[in-house]
């Protein structure tokens, strides 16, 4: 039997970042090849990975990856099993790899595709990676929802990671500071619209026509009826969580649609998620 030096389980243990009996034994079985050695404790991380596939992944974190010239930006959502690991060294790099790769590469569909394509700064596939993470962690990782969109774009994650925006807008100016800001009003005031004709159309007719009934009740002119019904509908659209019409959480003394004009923009859409959700 080759005899296994402690320098030769050190630099197994450099280069895998696992428990140190685990290199000897798996130098011993290789009989000193550390390649072979780096395989077999791949397979015991695929077993052990095999072992946990039931496990619940109720932790995690979003990440989010933005061109700098604001043209698009990439989100990806990736789940474990508790808190700690999600804030570790390696799951962090795992999963700002996959943000850049499916923001800068091809796109990707499904996790599985992402994972086939190459990991940005090293020579392998982002699945080379996933699998050393759960090989040195030993706990199940899921790369779950991906999301890729192009702009303006301005991106957002809260600080723990567990809900993230994307807000998409149209206008030149696609590096305006606004873009951020109007997702991270999207994280804490949670509209559930962009714009008011995304609304059920029946129950805003429904709307206006109870509050012309109620202008015309107390009497008011005919002539003004309208703008006051039509004042009466904007607080209507801020309850239903329409975006454009709610106070801009940055400076509520105007609406964020007011807001991204004075920027030279104009709303497109949103992408709001909570973790697991």
């Amino acid at each position: 039997m080759v005899e296994i030096s402690a320098a030769a389980v050190r630099a197994l243990r450099d280069r895998t970042d696992l428990p140190m009996m685990d290199c000897k034994k798996a130098l011993v079985e290789a009989n000193g090849d550390e390649e072979l050695a780096i395989e077999i404790l791949r397979q015991q991380g695929k077993k052990a990975s095999d072992k946990r596939k039931d496990n619940p992944t109720s932790e995690g974190r979003f990440f989010v990856a933005v061109a700098e010239d604001g043209s698009q930006a990439a989100l990806v959502e990736v789940l474990c099993e508790s808190a700690p690991v999600a804030k570790s060294e390696a799951f962090l790099a795992l999963g700002e790899k996959c943000a850049q790769q499916l923001l800068n590469g091809p796109g990707a569909a499904t996790a599985e595709e992402l994972l086939s394509q190459p990991a940005p700064g090293t020579s392998g596939t982002l699945n080379d990676v996933y699998e050393d993470v759960c090989n040195k962690i030993r706990e199940k990782i899921v790369v779950n929802r991906l999301v890729k969109v192009g702009g303006p774009v301005g991106a957002y994650v809260h600080h723990d990671g567990k809900t993230a925006v994307l807000f998409q807008a149209e206008g030149a100016n696609g590096t305006s500071e606004v873009l951020k800001d109007v997702a991270m009003h999207i994280a804490a005031l949670k509209p559930t619209v962009t714009h008011p004709e995304e609304l059920d159309q029946a129950a805003v007719a429904a709307e206006r026509a109870r509050l012309s009934e109620e202008a015309k009740a107390s009497g008011k002119p005919a002539n003004i009826i309208d703008k006051i019904v039509d004042g009466r509908m904007k607080t209507y659209y801020v309850e239903q969580g329409v975006l454009v019409e709610q106070p801009f959480a940055k400076d509520d003394s105007k609406t964020v649609g007011k807001a991204l004009a004075d920027a030279g923009l104009k709303a497109v859409g949103f992408t709001r998620l909570v973790l697991g959700g």
